[in-house]
């Protein structure tokens, strides 16, 4: 069944783990039995696990790891155990837009592809939710 709630709550756990720069939750929420990729704005592509969460690792172990704000996430499921969401990313005074796919491994949705590249698109006004990270 497609569960789109569990999706955005695995989708909103990457953002809290980003910015209370909690790598072990983050960890948790790449897939471990699938191949994955990790795209961050002006970098090549990572291939593996291991080059993504040492990317992850640098990133969040820097003092100018920046606070992001997700906004404007919506679920695109391709079957019933693959989703994708896409979402704005706020920082600083900029925006990036973003697709962060998730796999169901076991009963927990995983990530599996993060991708944020610049735009000067902003999200919508009528998003009514608070942020997921403030």
């Amino acid at each position: 069944m497609r569960d789109e709630a569990e999706v955005l709550f695995a989708n909103d756990a990457f953002y809290n783990a980003f910015i209370s720069r909690d790598i072990v939750a983050l960890e948790t929420l790449w897939a471990s039995n699938a191949q994955v990729v990790c795209i961050h704005p002006g970098w090549p592509p990572l291939y593996g696990r291991e080059a993504v969460m040492g990317s992850w690792t640098d990133i969040l172990s820097s003092p100018n790891s920046p606070k992001i704000v997700c906004k404007d996430a919506k679920t695109h499921f391709l079957t019933d155990n693959i989703c994708y969401v896409t979402c704005f990313e706020l920082i600083g005074g900029g925006a990036t837009v973003a697709t962060n796919m998730f796999l169901k491994e076991g009963d927990s949705w995983k990530m599996v592809h993060h991708h944020a590249s610049p735009t000067s698109a902003l999200p919508s006004e009528k998003d009514d939710e608070d942020p997921v990270l403030q």
